[in-house]
């Protein structure tokens, strides 16, 4: 088989598969692009994300992970939204969720397609391959910018002209030499959308993303407390971030190619905080059976609903913050205590306080005397 029947083979295969998009390239990197992650590592804008410094030199490029390899096949999955991904921003006692924890966990949509694909490349070519989807240290966003997908944007997601900032990436590493397509441009030109309504200012730079201050990792990577000048920005994002996907002009191409069984589930869209509040351990894994959400496990979910409270502005959520002032997970009472500082008057705080056992954990004596200080002073500001 010819090269380039192989290359319309695969792409026919990957298209029954589901598939909105496939590419290829070689599977080598510019040493650029491992120089630019040791960068954003040296600037600790990889936060307590430490597997990224520690697999820095396996990820530098393909090869590296693995010797044999000679090509990527790089695929993609249209989930643009139905509406307006943003929408639920605004309503007070709801919370938002990412667009793509809405449905399934996409590791789950996308690697057994991969798998079905990469054993018939295999039995077609004889040579070996490997299946990777955000599990491995594989830097696919430049692969697929190689492969002519789409193109590393400003706020550092793939785009494409096709699906605007909704796609799903998955690669298949092979060994056998399949001839690369032509490597995307860039097309952002001077737009700057996606860096200016970032809630928390996370992009230092064009290119560049500070995880430090990103919603996304805030939400779902970072253990513990949250910074407590970030909450406040973080509105009622409880799980990722969609704003500087969602306002990437190329989006209006995206509807192309969505298919139904990517639709979000209801119960996802606009879920209310106080329900949300209420969910124990088991009951947070059954709502989230499949979802990428039960990941980041029930208490720092819970506390992610704690700040979106406490930014509801509704004091008749106090009573779902109050709750959790007794939990065992000290992260979340800190949580409880902040939400409630934004709900409930100093001489409200301070009777509620005096209520409770004494508090050993220092955190969370800490987070209960900010919050009395904090609403005394935003009291005396309006007298």
């Amino acid at each position: 088989m010819t090269d380039a029947k192989l290359k319309r083979w695969i792409t026919s295969e990957a298209g029954a598969l589901g598939f909105d998009a496939c590419g290829f390239a070689s599977a080598r990197l510019s040493p650029k692009t491992g120089a630019r992650l040791a960068q954003a590592i040296t600037d600790e804008h990889h936060a307590t994300m430490a597997w990224l410094a520690g697999t820095l030199e396996r990820r530098a490029s393909p090869e590296k992970m693995w010797p044999d390899a000679q090509s990527a096949i790089l695929l993609g999955l249209n989930y643009a939204p139905e509406g307006d991904p943003l929408a639920t921003l605004g309503h007070a006692g709801k919370a938002t969720i990412s667009v793509y924890a809405r449905n399934r966990d996409y590791h789950d949509v996308i690697k057994g397609r991969l798998k079905t694909l990469a054993g018939k490349i295999a039995a077609r070519t004889g040579e070996d391959v490997k299946v990777f989807v955000d599990t491995a240290p594989l830097m696919e966003k430049p692969l697929a910018e190689k492969a002519g997908i789409g193109w590393q944007g400003k706020h550092t997601n793939l785009v494409s002209r096709q699906y605007g900032s909704w796609l799903f990436l998955g690669a298949i590493l092979t060994s056998a030499e399949i001839a690369p397509d032509p490597e995307e441009a860039d097309h952002c030109g001077t737009c700057r959308a996606c860096l200016d309504i970032c809630p928390t200012e996370a992009f230092p730079a064009p290119y560049r993303l500070d995880a430090r201050r990103c919603i996304s990792y805030l939400t779902i990577e970072h253990s513990g407390p949250i910074e407590r000048d970030l909450r406040p920005l973080m509105g009622n994002r409880i799980y990722g971030c969609d704003d500087c996907l969602a306002v990437c002009p190329w989006n209006k191409f995206a509807a192309h190619g969505r298919e139904a069984k990517l639709a979000a589930r209801s119960e996802l869209e606009a879920p209310d905080l106080a329900f949300l509040s209420t969910l124990d351990d088991a009951r947070f894994r059954r709502f989230f059976t499949g979802s990428p959400i039960k990941r980041i496990g029930r208490n720092r979910f819970i506390r992610n609903v704690l700040i979106a409270i406490g930014n509801s502005g509704l004091p008749e959520l106090s009573g779902a913050a109050q709750a959790h002032l007794a939990e065992p997970d000290a992260t979340v009472r800190g949580a409880a205590v902040w939400a409630l500082s934004r709900l409930l008057r100093a001489q409200a705080l301070q009777h509620l306080r005096r209520s409770l056992p004494g508090e050993t954990d220092e955190m969370v004596r800490e987070e209960w005397r900010l919050a009395y200080a904090e609403t005394q002073a935003r009291e005396c500001a309006t007298c």
